[in-house]
């Protein structure tokens, strides 16, 4: 059957993906930045209370994946943390200045890692060659790779991910980005064995005084009253599929 990973940025929206049929759990923070490394009291709640497995984003910060040598020092502390605390994975993503994988960090993380499945992350997409880049992540040992395809969003990116899929020997290769209830069939029907989605939505603040009038981010449109959550209905929604996609 397809396993499905669904993107979490707190132990409740963790829970909800786990009551709902998710398979797995990327635990992340900042949803505007594409997901950070979560806090240490986010991930020992999430250690404490979620049984289903949970892989643990190792990102610094937003933008590129190129990182200073303090940041990639913080990266090694962070994947050491995360391994201390008894994690089946993680996932992480370093490029060098080329688009390419930058493997003298990674064959450092990998062995800071060990033995946890590592995943490689949409920096994959950013890579110059994704042929290369899958060759350099296999020969890493590295676990699977979260991809769309080298596209903004999956769904244009599916023949990439078909071809990738095609190569043997290559780390498993799981779709994500844009990912939903209504195009799940389409990577079900090209044989992806995972896919990845945030399954999310907004909802509204329970404050009842909003201050209206300033804002709390660099983005002055931000909307601060509202926010980031899975949504198990959505959850429970693509497991089902899954389920009768494999039945057939």
């Amino acid at each position: 059957m397809a396993l499905l990973e669904i993107c979490c940025y707190s132990m409740e929206c963790a829970l909800t993906a786990q009551q709902n049929g998710a398979d797995r759990i990327e635990l992340c923070s900042a949803p505007k930045e594409g997901g950070l490394t979560p806090s240490l009291g986010v991930l020992r709640s999430v250690r404490q209370h979620v049984t289903i497995p949970v892989h643990p984003i190792i990102r610094p910060r937003g933008g590129d994946f190129c990182y200073t040598d303090g940041e990639f020092a913080a990266m090694l502390e962070d994947v050491r943390a995360v391994r201390e605390l008894g994690f089946p994975g993680l996932v992480i993503g370093i490029l060098d200045v080329d688009g390419n994988v930058d493997m003298p960090r990674m064959e450092k993380i990998m062995a800071a890692a060990a033995p946890l499945a590592v995943t490689f992350h949409r920096a994959f997409d950013m890579c110059a060659n994704p042929l290369n880049a899958l060759k350099n992540l296999a020969d890493l040992g590295v676990a699977r790779v979260l991809t769309s395809g080298q596209k903004s969003d999956a769904l244009q990116g599916l023949p990439i991910i078909m071809e990738l899929i095609t190569h043997a020997d290559a780390p498993i290769i799981m779709a994500g980005a844009g990912v939903r209830a209504k195009n799940l069939q389409d990577f079900l029907d090209a044989g992806v064995r995972e896919v990845h989605s945030s399954a999310g939505a907004q909802v509204a603040s329970p404050m009842r005084y909003c201050n209206q009038g300033l804002s709390m981010s660099a983005d002055t449109q931000a909307d601060e009253f509202s926010r980031y959550v899975v949504d198990g209905a959505a959850v429970a929604e693509m497991k089902g599929i899954i389920v009768r996609h494999q039945a057939n």
